[in-house]
């Protein structure tokens, strides 16, 4: 984690630039806490004043969130990414089902047509391990597990802008699915999404859209 800018730089700059280059690497995913203050000090070898203005600039771009007494988190992957969660937090949710919709049902059918074996084995994975956060009983794992496989099925369109608009809205479409999941898991209100991956293995790019719609519906009968 040493810092290589040239010396013309700020020093504050500079520590900016390496702590966003973590979390655009997901080496600090989103979610999750980054080391302490004095573990960055320590790390990147400048004062602590130089980390804290730092920490907060990129707070203050939507990157981080600074929780007094609990820690700093990352909140988005880019500045984009911050400014949309902050555009829409108080959007209402049946709008942000109805982008969900408008964006994950085109990708289902372009991946129906697009997917490659590997794009398969990744989705298989994706859905195993949204499964098994289902079964694992954590409401929050599970909304990381299923925001993923919807990444998944979205890269899988091969569509670059596409993609990167959907990984901007990253975080508006998990705090839609917090609020649809709840803060507890309950069996009649899971959805399987065995019929997005079926319908793209087949290649039937229509019914891979009817399934990607229907999964951002309001529950149906759990399906495990």
């Amino acid at each position: 984690m040493a810092l290589s800018s040239p010396r013309r730089t700020p020093l504050s700059d500079q520590v900016i630039a390496q702590l966003r280059a973590q979390i655009t690497s997901g080496e600090w995913p989103v979610g999750s806490r980054i080391p302490t203050e004095a573990a960055l000090v320590e790390q990147l070898g400048v004062a602590r004043n130089t980390v804290r203005e730092a920490v907060r600039a990129l707070a203050h771009n939507g990157l981080l969130d600074i929780r007094q007494g609990s820690g700093t988190y990352v909140l988005a992957t880019s500045e984009l990414a911050g400014v949309m969660h902050r555009r829409f937090a108080d959007a209402e949710q049946a709008q942000i089902a109805e982008l969900r919709a408008a964006l994950e049902t085109s990708a289902a059918g372009l991946a129906a047509q697009r997917r490659t074996a590997r794009d398969l084995e990744l989705l298989d994975g994706a859905l195993a391990r949204r499964e098994a956060a289902w079964h694992s009983g954590e409401a929050e794992d599970f909304i990381q597990a299923d925001a993923a496989f919807h990444q998944a099925v979205v890269a899988a369109a091969h569509n670059d802008v596409l993609l990167a608009v959907y990984a901007d809205l990253g975080e508006v479409t998990r705090e839609h699915l917090r609020h649809d999941v709840g803060p507890e898991l309950i069996a009649e209100r899971y959805i399987g999404h065995h019929g997005i991956l079926e319908a793209i293995r087949a290649g039937d790019a229509q019914r891979a859209s009817v399934e990607a719609g229907r999964a951002i519906g309001v529950c149906a009968t759990a399906e495990v």
